[in-house]
């Protein structure tokens, strides 16, 4: 009897699957709201320098507000652009005196300006407050808001190596149990932030617990339900983000201050923690731990939970053990990450698999962390960008299934990177298309992202599956880290960021075509298998390989971060 097997014995898909994977999945609706918040909190408001004149008696001599038209008693200082709207960073050289009319000529000493020394005027009329109007994140210090972004995701990665390889060790509740106190004590810090130095640091530790959520959530989730609902229970996790993601402009929209709509989306953590001393911990961890025992006491109380109390009875730690076998074995192998680039086909596999997920990545919150360039409603945007992911997961797993992997996962990107890159070449005054085409990229990309994970564990043979995944994780972690950057180099070149968001998905999806197909072919237990030393064919006569393993291995390490898609 198999381990999946025994699950069905103790009732399957019963209450205590059905209620642990509800709560388990409540909280990915507001980690996806966490990953991009930034949107929102950081939301760049039109400004403009603070005009004030001083007569030589030091008093403030700035217009009577009755001398000046509606809305320009503050504009009356500030130089145009070269598209005839006010200067954000710069302003006329201070007079000695106001205008005595609006109709006089205002331009301090002849046309000399200076960047903004008494601070900014915002508009509130969108965001009541950010960290951006706060903090005066603009001008000179605007690159600050992208380093902020930067330092979340690093902490993404580094909760996804610290957080993961703990989970391994003390168990996946016990660390869920920690990410979560840790996600609402440091999202509560972030909105009482008093300097933007503590507003990165707190971040950072939200990004790092968001990680911890994810990566054990999944791992609970699918390492209770029985193998023939995994992949609903699965796509249920993916799509409990995606409804995340069409939350938060609402959200964000009842909530304008960045500190009340931090602490909102905060507090519900301290609920999940309480709740989380109630989950079940992996039976199979547990076995795999040398804990047979404690798994034993677990899987009773949820065969009686279920209803099928005398089936729980049944169990020992003989029949555990000898249901879960083959995983002790495969458990005690002794591979590193030299084992990724060690042969030559999985090292092929390796090198382009894992520019596959940092461009998707790279790409992906390029596009998504920059959703007020397009010139529509920025709620109405996060909105596109959230339910276009409804259809592209579906259109994903249908390509998947009738036209393979390979050609679903290199079409997808490449698609992705052509529309990025159409957008280039589209005049800033056609925003509809321009958004249309932004959504179509999101929308790729997040197909791709649907495909990796499947595809990825498919490639790689189960002694080295949790591995390789680990590394296609940790380069889409950089890719997250690295894609505010870029925002940079809009700077010296508008056209630029683009033109990299786009060329990086279109370089990979060429080298996912060097890919193996895997549809329909047995998954390999070894690197031999992989190799082609030994068939798929002889494979799957001698039955090494079953698809029970690459469920536990590879659903063990997904990490949907934020960025489940």
């Amino acid at each position: 009897m198999t381990f999946a097997e025994l699950l069905d014995q103790i009732g399957g898909m019963g209450r205590f699957q059905i209620l642990q994977v509800t709560l388990l999945v409540i909280p990915i609706l507001l980690t996806a709201t966490h990953n991009l918040l930034q949107n929102f909190s950081a939301g760049i408001p039109d400004h403009h320098c603070r005009v004030r004149l001083v007569h030589n008696n030091g008093t403030d001599a700035r217009p009577n507000r009755t001398q000046m038209p509606t809305g320009e008693e503050d504009l009356w200082g500030i130089p145009k652009d070269a598209s005839g709207q006010p200067e954000k960073c710069l302003r006329f050289v201070a007079p000695e005196g106001p205008p005595l009319n609006a109709s006089d000529e205002v331009g301090g000493n002849g046309t000399a300006t200076e960047p903004c020394k008494d601070g900014w005027v915002y508009d509130r009329s969108i965001f009541a407050n950010t960290i951006i109007m706060e903090w005066d994140l603009v001008c000179n210090r605007k690159t600050r808001r992208q380093m902020a972004q930067s330092i979340y995701m690093g902490g993404v990665l580094a909760g996804a190596l610290i957080l993961g390889s703990l989970a391994d060790r003390f168990g996946r509740k016990a660390i869920l149990t920690w990410s979560y106190l840790q996600m609402a004590v440091s999202g509560v810090c972030t909105a009482f932030a008093p300097n933007y130095a503590a507003y990165c640091a707190f971040r950072f530790l939200v990004g790092m617990a968001l990680s911890g959520i994810v990566l054990n959530c999944m791992s609970l989730v699918l390492e209770w339900v029985p193998t023939n609902t995994r992949t609903i229970a699965g796509t249920l996790v993916g799509y409990s983000a995606t409804f995340g993601q069409i939350i938060l402009p609402g959200l964000a929209y009842a909530l304008p201050d960045w500190r009340q709509l931090q602490f909102t989306a905060s507090m519900p953590f301290f609920i999940f923690f309480i709740y989380s001393w109630w989950f079940a911990e992996s039976a199979r961890w547990l076995v795999l731990s040398g804990k047979a025992e404690q798994a034993v006491d677990v899987l009773k109380k949820v065969a009686q939970l279920n209803g099928k109390k005398d089936e729980g009875e049944k169990l020992s730690t003989e029949v555990l053990k000898s249901s879960m076998q083959k995983e002790m074995t495969l458990a005690q192998s002794s591979y590193t990450f030299a084992s990724l680039a060690r042969t030559p086909t999985v090292r092929r596999i390796s090198c382009c698999i894992s520019s596959v997920w940092f461009a998707t990545s790279f790409a992906y919150y390029g596009l998504a962390m920059d959703l007020q360039h397009f010139g529509f409603s920025i709620y109405l945007i996060q909105v596109a960008f959230g339910t276009i992911d409804i259809p592209a997961k579906l259109g994903s797993a249908i390509g998947m299934s009738y036209i393979g992997r390979r050609a679903t996962q290199a079409s997808s990107v490449i698609l992705a990177g052509l529309a990025i890159l159409v957008n280039i070449l589209v005049p800033s005054d056609l925003r509809t298309l321009r958004t249309f085409l932004a959504v179509l990229g999101k929308g790729c990309l997040a197909s791709s992202f649907n495909c990796l994970y499947l595809y990825t564990g498919e490639l790689y043979p189960t002694v080295i599956r949790q591995t390789g995944m680990g590394l296609g994780s940790t380069l889409a972690r950089v890719g997250g880290i690295v894609a505010p950057m870029i925002k940079m180099t809009g700077e010296h070149c508008s056209y630029l960021p683009s033109l990299i968001y786009g060329t990086a998905p279109i370089l990979s999806g060429i080298a996912a075509v060097f890919l193996p197909e895997t549809l329909n072919v047995p998954l390999p237990d070894t690197i031999d298998e992989v190799e082609g030393r030994i068939t798929p064919e002889r494979q799957s006569l001698t039955g090494q390989s079953q698809e029970p393993v690459l469920l536990q291995k590879l659903e063990q390490k997904k990490t949907l971060d934020g960025e489940i898609c």
